[in-house]
């Protein structure tokens, strides 16, 4: 049965409608793997001498097992924000004679055999054998292995508990962080020494190894838990089931002055609304906003007026980074109906530019407060917002010519990564080096006020040319108009 779910994962893989697409970001992440093994694999190696001249009058090992507490603490917030539970497309399995139990194991096994899970061998393994050639006891230091790949799988069967409980917020990460912050500052500020009791705890198993049977049946504990929950929730009519809320209903009149882009505004505004994923990216917009603070009140960054002009572009176009990224994906859900539909495309995508566009206004002007920090500061928003208006707009809506992925809309936005392919980490470029790059040239060889101008006239070209950019840009769509009817049809 393993085989035959391998096959099917193997099928889906290479037959996926965003194959193509996906593989270059694949083979991006396999370099990043390989990258990150071979950092782990010197820091093993490296660990225990370096230790060693550091703190001569200490054992490495004893403080390598001081410092687990805070391994773990870090490794869990990394799985929550970048692991998730490699769960198969098993809806179509239920309606075959494969028991529920099968499944839900073979999706367990899987996250056992993660990258998570097998990168901190690249160190841990390392470490083990520089301690044998080190005269320590090999008994001892086989089960030191043991526990910390036990202590490995825990976090793992841990870090999807976590998810499944906070999975209903739509600020999850919140609860984690604070719980992972109060452990850390008490240890830190020595209220409760965490450190150095796990550290006596992992010594007292290595000397008693009978005491491994506690992190083998807290693994075996939270293995069963996780069991529970998929199989709680594995059944066919799960997504039918719903929450009862009172109805809130809008006509949105003052999106009639719109045109013909009005009822296709109503129809985002009341996504965003009304739907898990879009409403939570309105979370973000206060993080965006903000995001200036990191910078201005910084002494060091004074002197470095380029930053303006990025810290401008991001600070007024969050929005649209956020959510044009994803363009058409956010109705994908519903998309081949609604090009089944009489409908003007390009009415479609202008829909999407206004609602950017207003976006980007009122970001400036909510962002104005920072010409406390200088006018210099004001102008940068000033024209970044015009140049992504003209010209940023333009390039999202260009980009998403080629999403193929889709969108579940009920799940989180925050460091959630479904729907993401390649278009977006390539979006980046052109959305904030690009206005970097420019206006760090005029800034360098003339003066500031030549890069804001650059800026304001790339912004300014662009909308002028706005309608033939739109014609441009709505044939890409109607290129590709059945290819993203028959990706965003897959799950993926």
């Amino acid at each position: 049965m393993i085989k035959h779910f391998l096959n099917l994962e193997w099928k889906q893989f290479f037959r996926s409608a965003s194959f193509g697409k996906g593989l270059a970001l694949k083979i991006l992440m396999v370099f990043l793997a390989l990258y990150f093994m071979v950092t782990f694999l010197a820091i093993g190696v490296a660990l225990y001498p370096i230790l060693k001249k550091a703190f001569p009058e200490d054992d490495p090992f004893i403080i390598v097992n001081n410092f687990i507490f805070y391994w773990i603490i870090a490794d869990l917030l990394i799985r929550f924000f970048f692991q998730k539970l490699p769960v198969m497309t098993v809806k179509p399995l239920l309606t075959l004679p494969i028991k529920r139990s099968k499944v839900i194991n073979y999706v367990l096994g899987k996250s056992s055999l993660s990258f998570f899970n097998f990168l901190p061998l690249f160190a841990i393994i390392p470490f083990g054998i520089v301690l044998l050639f080190n005269g320590y006891n090999s008994i001892e230091v086989l089960i030191w292995m043991l526990l910390l790949l036990l202590i490995t799988q825990i976090i793992n069967f841990l870090n999807f508990i976590v998810e499944s409980l906070t999975a209903e917020s739509e600020v999850s990460f919140l609860p984690l962080i604070l719980v992972s912050g109060s452990l850390f500052a008490l240890n830190y500020f020595e209220v409760v020494s965490f450190s150095y009791g796990l550290s006596n705890a992992i010594i007292a198993t290595i000397k008693q190894p009978i005491l491994m049977v506690v992190p083998m049946t807290l693994l075996a504990v939270l293995y069963w838990c996780n069991y529970k929950l998929l199989k709680s929730k594995l059944y066919l009519d799960n997504s039918l089931q719903s929450k009862t809320q009172e109805v809130k209903t809008s006509e949105m009149e003052w999106t009639r002055r719109f045109g013909d882009v009005a009822p296709f505004m109503q129809l985002d505004l009341k996504l965003i609304w009304r739907n898990k994923r879009p409403r939570s990216s309105v979370f973000i917009l206060v993080i965006g906003l903000l995001y200036g603070l990191f910078f201005y009140p910084n002494p060091i960054y004074k002197d470095m007026a380029f930053m303006y002009g990025f810290i401008g572009v991001f600070v007024t176009g969050i929005f649209l980074i956020n959510f044009g990224q994803f363009i058409p994906a956010w109705d994908s859900g519903y998309y081949k109906l609604l090009m089944s539909q009489n409908i003007k495309y390009q009415d479609y995508l202008r829909s999407k530019y206004v609602l950017m566009a207003m976006s980007v206004v009122i970001l400036f002007v909510l962002s104005i407060p920072y010409v406390y920090f200088g006018w210099k500061i004001l102008l940068a928003h000033f024209a970044a917002a015009i140049y992504n208006i003209g010209v940023n707009t333009h390039v999202i809506l260009f980009a998403g010519s080629f999403n193929r992925k889709k969108i579940d809309l009920n799940q989180r936005a925050a460091f959630n990564y479904q729907g993401t392919g390649a278009v977006q980490w390539l979006l980046g470029i052109p959305l904030m080096l690009l206005p970097i790059g420019i206006f760090s040239i005029f800034h360098f060889l003339i003066n500031f006020e030549a890069g804001i101008a650059s800026l304001v006239l790339c912004g300014i070209l662009g909308i002028v040319f706005h309608q033939k950019l739109m014609v441009f840009i709505t044939s890409k769509y109607l290129d590709s108009k059945h290819k993203m009817i028959s990706a965003f049809s897959q799950d993926n």
